[in-house]
């Protein structure tokens, strides 16, 4: 039995999440349900505004390998995560957050500059827009890769969003290239739509001309990447990246491959008010659920639930006393 279940690399960055109204959207002109990088003079500017109309925040260690990785490790995986964050007081807060959640944390040092910073604001139906400051996770390097933690994983699992810059395209690459050649099985979030239109040929570097073992995709990311215009059409061409797929799809449950059968999951009815973090939640508890012999069908259903739970609060995260209910739920004894 290896040490960790689960090995994460991404972007570290703390979350400040709050609640906006769609008037403060337009009229900052931020492009409502997307990801969009920005610096920090922006990100100041606009923390300013929502402080001095005292809009309610809520901060945890995130980045959304990290949420995934997260998620894992309360349900019961063993967890490591590799990124960059700066000695500073966002950094120190990152490390601890992180060590709260069960999870082992690796870097070789801090950066000198500014911890990254994600502001994720939640509009009234839900959408998540997130402005984002990478900051020092733009310095991650293969330095930061643990091989010996890595090798002793079952999984390794990578965040789209480092496609993003070539420097931590390449950090991803070589990461998945150990894996392969350690026995270590690969698998890789697309993350956000935006990054799959812009930084596909990115995406295919990190996948390799021999694919993954796992794609964790939503419908519109399926479609982007593969040029395709049905989830359906979406899910016959992600065969060629990947021996196994899971497209999510909302209220809409899941599709799911697992190397043989395509199987269709339903949705758990939930009254939505926060989306942020359903994706990063619906990896972390499928990936669990594989680590103690589930399978897809099984894996599949209870991300499902897991993903209902976290869009119906606030926050990317759910109480720990949630993690012990849903493990009830399905009857998971270890």
């Amino acid at each position: 039995m290896k040490k960790y279940g689960i090995y994460g690399i991404g972007a570290a960055i703390v979350d400040t999440e709050v609640i906006v109204s769609d008037a403060f959207l337009s009229d900052n002109d931020i492009g409502k349900g997307l990801m969009t990088l920005v610096d920090e003079k922006r990100q100041k500017y606009l923390m300013k505004e929502l402080t001095s109309q005292r809009v309610a925040v809520k901060r945890s260690c995130g980045g959304s390998a990290c949420n995934t990785i997260v998620a894992a490790s309360r349900f019961g995986s063993s967890a490591f995560f590799s990124g960059k964050v700066a000695d500073d007081d966002e950094g120190i807060f990152f490390v601890k957050d992180l060590n709260r959640a069960g999870v082992d944390f690796h870097q070789v040092d801090a950066s000198k500059g500014i911890t990254g910073k994600c502001l994720v604001m939640i509009s009234p139906d839900a959408e998540r827009t997130m402005n984002t400051y990478l900051g020092a996770s733009l310095e991650l390097s293969y330095r930061e890769v643990d091989e010996e933690a890595l090798a002793e994983s079952d999984w390794l699992y990578i965040e789209g969003y480092l496609v993003t810059d070539d420097e931590r395209t390449a950090v991803a690459r070589d990461a998945m290239i150990y894996a392969k050649k350690s026995g270590v099985k690969t698998s890789l979030s697309l993350s956000d739509p935006f990054v799959v239109e812009v930084f596909s040929d990115n995406i295919r570097t990190i996948i390799g001309d021999d694919g993954v073992d796992l794609i964790f995709c939503n419908g519109d990311e399926a479609r982007s990447f593969t040029g395709t215009h049905t989830v359906e059409a979406a899910a016959e061409a992600l065969k060629k990246y990947a021996k196994t797929f899971a497209i999510t799809r909302g209220a809409g449950g899941s599709l799911v491959f697992d190397g043989t059968n395509m199987i269709h999951t339903p949705g758990v009815l939930a009254s939505a008010v926060d989306t942020n973090g359903a994706g990063d939640m619906f990896a972390g508890s499928f990936l669990y659920a594989l680590g103690i012999g589930k399978d897809f069908s099984w894996a599949a259903n209870f991300a499902n639930a897991a993903s209902s739970r976290v869009v119906s609060q606030f926050g990317p995260r759910i109480k720990v006393i949630e993690y012990i209910s849903l493990k009830q739920q399905f009857n998971i004894q270890e």
